[in-house]
Order: structure tokens, then C-alpha cells, then sequence
């Protein structure tokens, strides 16, 4: 009798053992997705914050350069086009989505590049204060979408890494953990630009 209950105490602590060892391990997927849903809630967020900024440099340009009319109503349309997309925060486990969102993220960048190179041949809306803020704001936003995405794709590359490392994967597998898509740069980055004088 005595041999039986030393055999089923050390099969239950052994059950113990592994129920607590796999628990560790769900906990750690569980913790590293959180981490890669909190770096994208912030990239979310900088983006909307330069997408709020944006109607308001236009307003302040826009008196300034009836003529460039092209130039601001591309600003206009890309930020429009970014506020009708349907981004969930399914759009981190779709490579295809998250490259849907980053090309239309670019295309008002781009937008926004060239307006700000329009913007030099008019002085007086140069030295003008509200300008001179929104654009200062703008360059801090930048920035800070520079910084977010960066934070994000190294919780990715972490969460994607512990999901694939032994015995992790075999838990991520059977909880339905998936692989988490990355930010990669904009097309033409790599390409060193011209700069003329």
C-alpha cells in the first residue's frame, strides 16, 4: 500500500510539475502578444496623431497657395483614403494587411514631403507661427512613428521568435498563436537620393 501512494505521489507531482512548466509557457506567449498589441495600439496612435495634425496644415497652407492646388489635395486624398481603411488589430498576424496599411501610411508621407518642399517657395508662410508649430508638430510625430515602429517590430521579432523556439512551439501551435507581421521599409529606401543644387 505504502508502495502504491509513493507511486501515485510522485506521478501527481510530476503532473503537478508539467501542468505548472506548461502554464509558464502560456504565460510567456500570453504576455510576449500582449507586448506586440500594446507596441501596435502606439503606432496606431502616432499615426493618428499626424492624421489629426494634417487638416490643419492644410488650412494654414491652403490660404497661402491657391495655385499648388494639386499638391494639397493629394494630402487631402491620402489622408482620407488612410481614415476609410478598416484596420482592426487583426492587421499584425496579415503580412498582406499590414503592407495595405503601411503603403497607404507611405503614400501620405510622401504627400506630406512634398507639400513641405512646395511650402519653401513661400516665405511669409514660412516665417508664419501657426506654420512653424504644425510643422514643428508634424516632424515630431515623424519621429515618433519612426520610434513606434521600430518598438514594434522588435516585440514582434521577440514574440515571433518565442513562438518558434522548442517547447514553446508546440504550445503556440496547439493555442492558435501566430506569427506576427513586420513593418519593413517604403519602397526605394535603400536607393540613396539625388540631391541637387
Amino acid at each position: 500500500m505504502k508502495k502504491v501512494l509513493l507511486i501515485l505521489g510522485i506521478v501527481a507531482a510530476v503532473i503537478v510539475i508539467c501542468v505548472l512548466f506548461l502554464t509558464g509557457i502560456y504565460n510567456g506567449l500570453v504576455a510576449s502578444e500582449e507586448k506586440v498589441n500594446s507596441a501596435w495600439a502606439q503606432v496606431e496612435n502616432v499615426y493618428q496623431r499626424r492624421a489629426d495634425l494634417v487638416p490643419n496644415l492644410v488650412e494654414t497652407v491652403r490660404g497661402y497657395m491657391q495655385h499648388e492646388r494639386t499638391t494639397l489635395e493629394n494630402v487631402v486624398n491620402a489622408r482620407a483614403k488612410i481614415s476609410q481603411m478598416n484596420i482592426s488589430s487583426d492587421v499584425i498576424n496579415d503580412p498582406q494587411m499590414l503592407a495595405k496599411f503601411q503603403k497607404a501610411q507611405d503614400t501620405l508621407s510622401s504627400a506630406l514631403s512634398r507639400l513641405l518642399v512646395v511650402v519653401e517657395q513661400y516665405p511669409d508662410l514660412k516665417a508664419s507661427q501657426n506654420f512653424l508649430a504644425l510643422q514643428t508638430q508634424l516632424e515630431g510625430t515623424e519621429n515618433r512613428i519612426t520610434v513606434e515602429r521600430r518598438r514594434f517590430n522588435e516585440a514582434a521579432r521577440e514574440f515571433n521568435t518565442l513562438i518558434r523556439t522548442f517547447p514553446n512551439v508546440f504550445i503556440a501551435r496547439a493555442m492558435g498563436f501566430g506569427k506576427k507581421a513586420y513593418f519593413e521599409a517604403q519602397e526605394g529606401a535603400a536607393q540613396v537620393p539625388a540631391v541637387k543644387f
